[in-house]
């Protein structure tokens, strides 16, 4: 049975910093593509980046440069780097992941994740 963990997350000044980070286990690691999201209170979950199984990642415009999404493989853990924290930052953060191949695309789209965390808080102040 895949299982997906996300920790990590808090309360922080703006400019502040946090890692998130993200087990997965219960299928061979990694997985085609693995993503976080999140949701703020009022809107609609967006996606702030993705790495496929090559490594490769993409971020939303608005983190670019100040989110870096990395993972290790020997731990089954996937982490988000936050850094240069804004208070439109403040979400419920997810991790996601998707084990089948598939296009492309898929890992750029919630529907194309199976698999889900049950968020972690991040709370950034201004």
């Amino acid at each position: 049975q895949v299982h997906v963990q996300e920790s990590g997350g808090g309360s922080v000044q703006a400019g502040g910093s946090l890692r998130l980070s993200c087990v997965a286990s219960g299928y061979t690691y990694p997985s085609y593509c693995m993503g976080w999201f999140r949701q703020a209170p009022g809107k609609e979950r967006e996606g702030v980046g993705i790495i496929d199984d090559a490594g490769k990642t993409n971020y939303a415009d608005s983190v670019k440069g100040r989110f870096t999404i990395s993972r290790d493989n020997a731990k089954n853990t996937l982490y988000l780097q936050m850094d240069s924290l804004k208070p439109e930052d403040t979400a419920m953060y997810y991790c996601a992941a998707r084990i089948d191949p598939s296009f492309a695309y898929v890992c750029y789209v919630e529907g194309g994740y199976k698999h889900w965390g049950q968020g972690t808080q991040v709370t950034v102040s201004s």
